[in-house]
């Protein structure tokens, strides 16, 4: 099978392409700025027409989120428009179409988690955007279509929360972090194998919730993370959101339910502190 993964200079487009490459079985392909851009239609046809691929894992987004408030119309152009071109020349080939989304589709005002088959109700620019992307992609390609909604990414590549962390302890004695926004930590590691592994078994279309399991704050992922890299966990302060003054505000509570996961005879992904217990030593590594 021949397989393009798009945005794979990203977090979770290095963790797939990391899977496929080996596979005898299956012929990798990636793409990114500048190479590829999947918001022209002249650099899609092209592609498609030079590989003819069977799958396509679209990681390519804005994700400024509060850039894309200033933005709205760059950021859509990237999350919405884009996957529509994607999509329409997957239906035209009868390629399969991965579209990775996120929590910020919905509110973040809910008290229990949110199922793949929740009313979304974006409040800003960025989830707007990604909600246009997934209405686009279902509308295009209904047949054939996976969407994935994931949240607080982290891995060893790029910038992510922990990174942010290990890094500002080295310089500052405490930290502030937030206690009024709830979600779920997230490895795109243990993503790329769930994603991997629902698509060698399901056939089918559909919505997933791709975090790992349990429930923290961005305050108690920050002890956690010092936790891990053997420092003090108490140089982690409290504050609340009121305390940051930020462009798009932030979902009070982003975690997603993980019903669709059963639906398909899989489990869910792994409890996030067994998973950032894992990942540290990688994240470590590349920050020496």
């Amino acid at each position: 099978m021949k397989i393009l993964i798009t945005g794979s200079n990203g977090q979770l487009g290095t963790e797939l392409a990391a899977r496929y490459l080996d596979r005898a079985e299956d012929e990798l392909f990636v793409g990114d700025l500048p190479d590829l851009d999947i918001t022209s239609e002249l650099s899609i046809a092209s592609t498609f027409a030079s590989i003819a691929p069977d799958l396509v894992i679209n990681c390519a987004a804005w994700t400024a989120v509060d850039a894309a408030e200033e933005k709205e119309s760059s950021a859509f152009t990237v999350n919405a428009e884009g996957p529509a071109i994607l999509a329409t020349y997957c239906a035209r080939s009868g390629t399969r179409l991965v579209q990775i989304s996120t929590d910020y589709v919905f509110s973040g005002d809910a008290t229990e988690p949110y199922q793949e088959d929740a009313q979304p109700g974006p409040v800003t620019a960025y989830g707007r955007t990604k909600l246009a992307g997934e209405n686009f992609v279902r509308e295009l390609l209904p047949d054939n279509h996976v969407i994935i909604r994931t949240a607080w990414l982290y891995s060893s590549i790029g910038h992510n929360f922990v990174k942010t962390i290990v890094n500002a302890q080295k310089e500052r004695e405490t930290l502030s972090v937030v206690t009024d926004q709830i979600g779920q930590p997230t490895s795109a590691s243990d993503l790329a194998d769930q994603i991997v592994t629902l698509l060698d078994n399901y056939s089918g279309s559909g919505i997933f919730h791709g975090t790992n399991s349990g429930v923290t704050s961005w305050f108690e992922f920050a002890r956690a993370i010092m936790s891990e890299i053997g420092e003090d966990p108490e140089r982690i302060l409290p504050t609340d959101s009121s305390s940051y003054v930020q462009l798009a505000p932030r979902p009070a509570y982003s975690v997603l339910g993980h019903q669709g996961w059963a639906s398909v005879g899989m489990a869910p992904m792994r409890d996030w502190r067994v998973a950032l217990h894992d990942a540290i030593p990688e994240i470590m590594q590349t920050l020496e």
